[in-house]
Order: C-alpha cells, then structure tokens, then sequence
C-alpha cells in the first residue's frame, strides 16, 4: 500500500491507492468464532483485562437465568 507523504487524510481516495485486496484474509479466524467489541471508554476503565469482561458477562448471565426463571414462575396459573 502507498503510504502519503503528509499525514493529512485526503477528501478523496482512489480503489487503486488502498493497494490489491486478499479474498478470504480474515475467513480462517472468523471461522473461530472470533468476535471482536469496541468498548465505550468508560467501560474499559472497569475492565482491564478480556478475563475480566468474560467474568463480569458470565455472572450476568448467570444471574438474567435466574430471574427469568423466577418471573416464569410468579406469573402463577393460567385460568
């Protein structure tokens, strides 16, 4: 890929100046299952580590089980 000799970006780009695309670059690590997420700033602050989010989701899970199963049983009979 060319790279501009300023560090400006440009108003316009050419399909030819972003340089010749590979098909298929990425498909082996999406076949993974690899799923990446932008973090708002203030959510990564709490979280410092892929772990830590992992944690906090799962216990969330955890928990939204829990409640549904409470809310599907406090509905009482139909009739």
């Amino acid at each position: 890929m060319k790279t501009a000799k300023h560090e400006e970006m440009r108003k316009e780009y050419k399909r030819e100046d972003l340089g010749k695309g590979i098909r298929g670059k990425y498909f082996e690590e999406y076949k993974k299952g690899t799923n990446l997420v932008l973090l708002s700033p203030d959510v990564a602050k709490a979280f410092p580590d892929d772990d830590s989010v992992n944690e906090a989701l799962r216990s969330l899970m955890k928990i939204a089980r829990k409640t549904a199963g409470l809310t599907k049983a406090s509905r009482g009979p139909r009739g």
